[in-house]
């Protein structure tokens, strides 16, 4: 008989991968019109969006956009996830994973809020589409994208346990696409991190990734590491 790819993982990993996996299932099965409802209410919006719900900051970690998106971040709770949750413990871990998520989209509304500031000298406007017509076309494009564009993804929470593993196990070896070496994870997270505060910054054209909810993942990661003292089993080099 053939054994369940979760039947050696610890519970909280299991858990949450069952969880994404079941949340993803609405993208297969619903028409276009019922998922993008459904992604609408449970995607994390701008905090002055109409779209916005206060339920949105936890329940965007669970929902992905699309099948690259899911397979990327299940791939690495499923990898680094037990490692971790076995080091901390299970209560430590899902506190850890959901802060993270929580500094994920933290920082990209901060990012947000900072931009609409730019563009209306305020962080919040009491009607929207009375504001798209009285502010030139390229700002009113760019406040749209805010206002009205949905954030999914575990990301924020995969990257601070990526954060973490990399300052728990620094000399894990580690392959990598298109790198045909093993490379250890302490020279892996600090290139990522740059990479995604480059994209973050430049943006380009078609990009919509949140390369912030990943950076806010990876600064509250890094906090809690360095708070909690957390350190591989045993206090011995990976």
């Amino acid at each position: 008989m053939m054994q369940s790819p979760f039947a050696n993982l610890p519970s909280i990993t299991k858990n949450l991968l069952i969880i994404n996996i079941i949340c993803f299932l609405p993208f297969l099965v619903f028409s276009g019109a019922q998922t993008e409802q459904l992604y609408n209410l449970m995607s994390a919006h701008y905090f002055d969006s109409p779209l916005f719900k206060p339920w949105q900051p936890l329940t965007y970690m669970f929902f992905h956009g699309g099948w690259m998106h899911i397979i990327f971040n299940m791939f690495a709770l499923y990898s680094f996830g037990s490692i971790l949750e076995n080091s901390m413990g299970p209560k430590r871990f899902i506190s850890f994973y959901f802060i993270c998520g929580l500094g994920g989209i933290a920082l990209q509304m901060l990012v947000q809020a900072i931009e609409v500031h730019g563009i209306l000298g305020t962080f919040t406007t009491p009607d929207i589409e009375a504001t798209f017509n009285r502010i030139p076309y390229a700002d009113a494009k760019k406040l749209a994208g805010i206002y009205f564009s949905s954030m999914v993804g575990a990301s924020g929470a995969i990257y601070g346990l990526l954060l973490a593993f990399a300052m728990m196990y620094p000399n894990a070896e580690l392959m990598i696409m298109f790198i045909p070496v093993p490379v250890k994870a302490k020279y892996i997270m600090p290139a990522y991190i740059l990479l995604e505060l480059f994209l973050g910054i430049q943006q380009f054209g078609g990009d919509n990734i949140a390369h912030f909810a990943h950076l806010g993942g990876v600064v509250l990661g890094f906090i809690l590491v360095k708070a909690w003292r957390l350190q591989s089993p045993g206090n011995y080099r990976y």
